[in-house]
């Protein structure tokens, strides 16, 4: 069983940047593994880390001011390959949520598949989001996946996000995909049973 979804409310990580894709979120010589762990270590590795292996003090990840299980991303995130991989490393790091004013396609399922919510917010509540966590990086920002909302605790505005609604149970009840069959595994047998 994963960790189940309902409210989040958490500090935000600030990664103002837009067209940010998979080779950046986890380049690709980090592809050759097939296990899902320690992904998370080499998330946004060139950006994160110089040559020889140190911090880059400029970059937010090595930041002591930002924390929490949101990642705030500038739009058009995750475009490039489909690799899988970015999602698990996000996932890894221990974000739970990502919020940007677009995703592409195949990294927002990914992300959905390994129990990430990305959520997409107009690009007015995206800015002012940058603008609340770059004056106060404790703010938080709740986000409530049974009512679809995402609110700016500074400001007090909140916005509706849409979701597939298989997804939102999926990460209701943390189920993945044979999770979910599994647990309709009688359902599925009667139905097999009558149309026999």
């Amino acid at each position: 069983m994963k960790q189940k979804f309902d409210i989040i409310t958490s500090t935000c990580v600030p990664l103002p940047l837009e067209n940010v894709d998979t080779d950046q979120i986890i380049p690709a010589r980090f592809l050759k593994a097939t296990d899902k762990k320690g992904f998370g270590e080499n998330l946004f590795r060139d950006w994160r880390y110089n040559k020889d292996g140190s911090p880059k003090p400029d970059f937010v990840l090595n930041n002591p001011l930002y924390g929490g299980c949101i990642l705030v991303a500038g739009k058009n995130f995750g475009s490039g390959s489909s690799r899988e991989h970015a999602a698990w490393a996000i996932a890894g790091y221990g974000f739970r949520v990502v919020i940007s004013s677009f995703f592409a396609d195949i990294h927002k399922n990914n992300e959905l598949n390994n129990f990430v919510l990305p959520v997409v917010v107009s690009e007015q509540f995206l800015a002012s989001l940058f603008a609340s966590i770059e004056e106060n990086p404790k703010m938080q920002v709740v986000v409530n996946l049974p009512e679809q909302t995402v609110t700016n605790t500074a400001t007090g505005a909140t916005e509706h996000f849409e979701i597939n609604g298989y997804k939102k149970h999926c990460l209701m009840n943390g189920l993945d995909d044979i999770d979910y069959l599994l647990e309709n595994k009688e359902k599925i047998e009667a139905w097999e049973q009558q149309n026999r």
